[in-house]
């Protein structure tokens, strides 16, 4: 399957794909950055739009990533949380259900910041392990993950069939009593959140964060939940072993499903300030190892989330600069080789949450014919003429299957 002894690299500027900025002069992100690298591969391969979130789904790095890999989402997505929860090793029964549980900030029944501040990973454990002793029991058990990213396992998974749920991170400023869990099995969830902001008002962490003029963490936020899925290894997918870098616990666990070594930054953060150049040095030394390098970075996501278009920009040129340059430098040692560059999916900053838009990538390397474009844009993209629909089939394509 695909072409002998080809090394492979997928870069993925997560949300970095956008609509045009009044800020911006009008621009797209990717229209108003200097991206003189990936610029570059555009003007030597092909450039294209690919769908990678299908209709009816939830526009979500969960789904978006999962086609991205090259995994039908149609078929194989359950729910966000459980992929998370393959990243943290959790094992889960079949009657059992996983939610996703932000750590958040509301204040006046508004959602002020889907992560409590951006919580740090130490600060949060110790509030998730408090969380564990006045709300867990012998169903319920929360699991510290990232920053504010964790997760709660609890059963029956039957009784929340039909369940609906909203990501915090999409009504950031919105009364959430608009957005609460609903359907069948709603008053556990609701309930929990509602118990949560008592237990965690008067932790000494939400004290300290107060007074030193951060955001505490005033309640969890459940949402995202699925059983465990099964998915074919990459390996055997695709014939080709792989190592993914990331910094966030959702790109790990697909990682985990599908065979992948899982590659672990020190400075890797899932956000504006992660170790661009560690995750490049990493991937880098993978290529020596495996076929098929992934390397995920959330910082423009966070910055679209956020509505910060200064530091979207910021975010995709450091990507430009400290991770896509030195990545083609270290595939240029072997012979053949390919490397794919695409967002996920669009995370535009006046939007501030996911949309399912098609979104713009560029191949490049041995056996890729130019196909007239010059810049990394939507626009281009989309004019090229290049569509791929389903996004998931994206994978074949450019392993040359």
């Amino acid at each position: 399957m695909g072409i002998a002894n080809m090394k492979y690299a997928l870069i993925i500027p997560d949300g970095a794909a956008d609509q045009p900025i009044e800020a911006m002069s009008g621009k797209t992100i990717l229209e108003a950055a200097d991206l003189p690298n990936i610029d570059r591969l555009v003007q030597a391969g092909r450039i294209g739009l690919a769908k990678t979130v299908p209709d009816g789904l939830t526009p979500g790095s969960d789904v978006a990533i999962m086609s991205v890999l090259g995994y039908d989402p149609v078929v194989n997505y359950t729910g966000r949380a459980p992929i998370e929860a393959a990243a943290m090793g959790i094992q889960t029964r079949s009657d059992q259900i996983v939610f996703r549980c932000n750590l958040v900030t509301v204040a006046n029944g508004v959602m002020e910041d889907f992560s409590a501040g951006h919580i740090s990973s130490n600060e949060a454990k110790q509030l998730i392990e408090h969380l564990n002793q006045a709300l867990g029991d012998g169903e319920i058990r929360f699991y510290p993950g990232v920053s504010y990213r964790h997760v709660m396992v609890a059963a029956p998974a039957e009784a929340f069939a039909g369940l609906a749920t909203t990501p915090p991170h999409d009504i950031m400023g919105r009364r959430i009593a608009e957005y609460l869990p609903n359907g069948p099995g709603q008053d556990f969830p609701r309930s929990l959140m509602t118990r949560s902001a008592d237990v965690l008002t008067d932790h000494p962490v939400n004290q300290a964060r107060r007074q030193q003029g951060e955001l505490p963490a005033t309640q969890i936020w459940l949402w995202g939940q699925g059983q465990q899925p099964k998915l074919a290894s990459f390996a055997k997918m695709y014939g080709r072993s792989g190592a993914v870098i990331t910094a966030v616990d959702l790109v790990r666990g697909l990682g985990k499903l599908i065979g992948f070594r899982i590659v672990n930054v020190p400075g890797a953060t899932g956000y504006l300030d992660t170790d661009y150049d560690g995750k490049a040095r990493a991937a880098c030394h993978a290529l020596d190892e495996v076929d098929f390098v992934v390397i995920h970075v959330e910082a423009p996501d966070e910055a679209g989330h956020n509505g910060d278009p200064r530091a979207k920009k910021l975010a995709v040129e450091r990507i430009d600069r400290q991770i896509v340059a030195p990545v083609v430098e270290k595939l240029k040692q072997f012979d053949p080789w390919r490397i794919l560059v695409m967002p996920d999916h669009p995370t535009p900053v006046a939007v501030r949450s996911h949309t399912a838009d098609a979104v713009p990538f560029v191949i490049a390397g041995s056996q890729v014919a130019s196909n007239g474009g010059d810049r990394f844009t939507e626009r281009q993209a989309s004019e090229i003429g290049l569509r791929i629909d389903p996004g998931w089939h994206l994978m074949k394509y450019f392993l040359g299957t």
